[in-house]
């Protein structure tokens, strides 16, 4: 991984994890060992981030909410809470309510135009819409393959396409095309 990079880990939470939940990623159990073995390489350059609900949510956020109720909870609630699995990974953490996660917090702690290193889930979600925003802003962004977890395999795959047609600003890679790339600057 480079070594000015960041890594974002994106909402690794028990809301997106859990086979019980309407949210709940089937592809998420593969990508914690990937996970864990990019945060052991950008160590202290790792933010996690969490989706928590508006208190007050305006606009179409209130509808959202009134169509998916069982997530309209309080930000300490344990279905938001960060998997047990991932628990304790971050020097950096950035909760908001919204799907993507760039944005004033995010940008506070990796400056206006950085290296990213995209991991998390959902693929069609809330990495579509962080990895769009930031490369938008000026972020160099490179999404992991195998350490995103999209809502359904067909949707990861769906996504990843649409953020493939936007090089350079956006790159596709493998977890271990990531960690060759540790010496480079």
């Amino acid at each position: 991984m480079h070594s000015d990079a960041w890594l974002v880990v994106i909402d690794p939470q028990r809301i997106f994890a859990d086979p019980a939940s309407p949210w709940g990623s089937p592809m998420f159990p593969a990508i914690v060992d990937p996970v864990r073995r990019l945060v052991e390489a950008a160590g202290r350059r790792t933010v996690v981030t969490r989706w928590v609900p508006a208190r007050e949510p305006q606009g179409s956020w209130a509808a959202y909410l009134r169509a998916w109720p069982f997530a309209d909870v309080p930000e300490g609630a344990p279905l938001l809470e960060v998997v047990p699995e991932l628990a304790g990974i971050g020097t950096e953490h950035v909760s908001v309510p919204t799907f993507g996660k760039w944005g004033d917090e995010l940008r506070a702690i990796t400056g206006p135009t950085p290296r990213l290193v995209l991991t998390g889930v959902s693929t069609d979600c809330c990495v579509v819409s962080t990895a769009l925003a930031a490369a938008d802003a000026g972020a160099t962004i490179t999404v992991v393959t195998d350490a995103c977890a999209g809502s359904t395999p067909d949707n990861h795959r769906a996504a990843m396409a649409v953020m493939g047609l936007y090089p350079p600003q956006i790159t596709l890679a493998t977890t271990a095309e990531v960690l060759a790339h540790e010496d480079e600057a």
